[in-house]
C-alpha cells in the first residue's frame, strides 16, 4: 500500500510539473501573439501608408512612360462590359511607343490574336495627381497605324485603372484592370493590324 501511495505521489508531481511547464511555454506564445497583432487603427494607418508608397511607385512610371494598363473587362460607348483575357488585352505605354490592343483566345483577327492591334507614339501627355485621394488622371493622344486616338486613364495607388479610348468617330473602348511596370507585365503583341 505504501508502495502504491508513492508511485501515486509522484505521478501527481509530474502531472504537476507537465502542467505547469505547459503553461509556461505556452503563456508567452499567446502573449507573443497578442502583441504581433495590429490594433484596427494601426491596421489602417499601415493601409495608408502602403497605398502612399504605391501611388509614389506609379508616378515613378508615369514619369518614365513605362506602364501597362491589363484589361479584365472591355466596355463600349453603350456600357456593355465583357471579361477578357488580360494578356491579350492591354495599353502598354513606353517613352517613345504605345501599343493599343484587343484580342480574344478564339479567332485570328487583323493582328492573329481575335482583335486589333494599334502601334504608335505620344503626341501630348499630361498627368494630374490627387494627393487627398490618392489617384492620377492622364491624359494623352496617340498616333497609330490605324488613326489618331485620344486616351483618358484613371489609376488609382492600389494599382485599379481604367482607360477610356475615344477616336475621330462616336464610338469609345474602355479598358478596366490593373497597371503593372511595364517590365512586370505578362503581355502578348499581335502582329500590327494593317
Amino acid at each position: 500500500m505504501i508502495k502504491k501511495f508513492k508511485v501515486m505521489k509522484k505521478l501527481r508531481f509530474y502531472t504537476v510539473v507537465l502542467f505547469l511547464s505547459m503553461v509556461c511555454f505556452w503563456t508567452p506564445a499567446k502573449v507573443n501573439a497578442q502583441d504581433t497583432q495590429l490594433t484596427r487603427q494601426e491596421q489602417k494607418e499601415a493601409r495608408k501608408a502602403q497605398l502612399y508608397a504605391n501611388f509614389q511607385a506609379i508616378d515613378t512610371l508615369l514619369q518614365r512612360k513605362s506602364i501597362v494598363l491589363e484589361a479584365d473587362f472591355l466596355s463600349n460607348q453603350y456600357g456593355v462590359r465583357i471579361p477578357v483575357t488580360s494578356s491579350l488585352n492591354f495599353i502598354k505605354i513606353e517613352p517613345d511607343n504605345v501599343i493599343l490592343q484587343t484580342g480574344h483566345n478564339v479567332g485570328l483577327g487583323y493582328n492573329g490574336v481575335g482583335g486589333v492591334t494599334a502601334e504608335g507614339s505620344i503626341n501630348s501627355w499630361k498627368i494630374t495627381k490627387n494627393l487627398k485621394h490618392l489617384y492620377y488622371t492622364v491624359r494623352f493622344t496617340v498616333t497609330t497605324n490605324i488613326g489618331t486616338y485620344d486616351v483618358l486613364m484613371n489609376i488609382g495607388a492600389d494599382n485599379n485603372a481604367t482607360a477610356t479610348i475615344t477616336g475621330l468617330t462616336r464610338g469609345q473602348l474602355t479598358y478596366d484592370g490593373k497597371v503593372k511596370a511595364v517590365y512586370n507585365a505578362t503581355v502578348y503583341k499581335g502582329q500590327r493590324s494593317y
